[in-house]
């Protein structure tokens, strides 16, 4: 591992989107940023499918073997204002990259340029304005009928001054071997952007900063039913999901399993803790889970990483 700055910066995101509205998002993910950059962030993070929200609870009108013409028309408009990677939307995230000079991790819902097949992304700018990008592996549960399966670009990573950055989206994390891609690749900060507000979540997320011996960041968005947009055709099924349909729970956990920042439930804040960068190389004397705490000649991971 090459020697890192001692301290990183983080202004973590919890914060609502403005669901199905792509410009609406994208202007308060650019305010937060704005509001983050008064503290000098190394690192800006957000949630999951920030632009344009996480549609909570409903089905676009799928069910075995059929659809409906209303379910068509909602995920249409989901299709719209989802972002193509490189885009105006893009342009402005990174000018705002440039401006505050710092890294921002961003969820959105991303269209793709040539087949137009949706897929669950975050994406990573640099403080020059470039980026990378990382499509979820495997949407989960009925996520599987809006977005596709990840197809390039498996496991990026960001060198940054603190270290290697990567992210995994939501229940990516409760892929073994896809963290262990990450660990990898020498990760110091995994990000992970989700809408987990369970309390089994805590317990995972405590776990993977002991196995990986990296601090993670539990990105986590907060969604209220009166957020959804009135004119949706799926409007009884929203009815019956609580006033607070996720909770957020965000927070910062070293890699030791300690909280930095304790998770912070129901309202919107940003989130700003210093790490002691010199924390992830010093725990792994007793354990580092790909070096001497690995036995490669009994197991070996392989990836496809095109």
């Amino acid at each position: 591992m090459r020697d890192i700055d001692p301290v990183c910066k983080i202004a973590l995101v919890q914060a609502e989107p403005v669901l199905f509205d792509k410009e609406a998002s994208l202007a308060k993910a650019l305010d937060y940023i704005e509001e983050s950059a008064s503290q000098n962030p190394d690192v800006i993070v957000f949630p999951e499918l920030f632009i344009p929200g996480y549609p909570i609870g409903m089905d676009f009108g799928f069910s075995m073997g059929k659809r409906t013409e209303a379910g068509r028309s909602d995920w249409k408009r989901y299709y719209d204002a989802s972002v193509v990677a490189g885009d105006a939307e893009f342009q402005a995230l990174a000018d705002a990259a440039r401006k505050t000079d710092a890294y921002i991790s961003l969820g959105f819902s991303e269209r793709d340029a040539v087949s137009g097949t949706l897929y669950n992304s975050n994406v990573i700018f640099e403080p020059d304005g470039t980026y990378r990008v990382h499509r979820k592996l495997k949407p989960t549960g009925s996520e599987r009928v809006v977005w596709g399966d990840a197809d390039k670009g498996y496991f990026p990573v960001t060198q940054t001054p603190w270290g290697p950055i990567g992210a995994l989206i939501c229940w990516e994390s409760y892929m073994p071997l896809a963290r262990v891609a990450l660990y990898q690749k020498g990760v110091t900060i995994y990000i992970s952007p989700n809408t987990n507000d369970n309390p089994e979540w805590q317990a995972t997320i405590q776990h993977i900063a002991i196995e990986g011996k990296c601090y993670f960041v539990n990105a986590d968005m907060i969604v209220g039913k009166s957020s959804y947009p009135s004119d949706l055709h799926e409007m009884e099924a929203i009815s019956q999901l609580p006033e607070m349909v996720c909770r957020g729970g965000s927070c910062i956990v070293d890699p030791y399993g300690h909280y930095i920042t304790e998770p912070v439930w129901d309202r919107e804040t940003i989130i700003f803790a210093e790490l002691d960068m010199n924390l992830p190389a010093a725990c792994k004397m007793e354990h580092d889970v790909v070096g001497h705490y690995a036995r490669p000649d009994v197991l070996e991971l392989k990836v496809s990483d095109r």
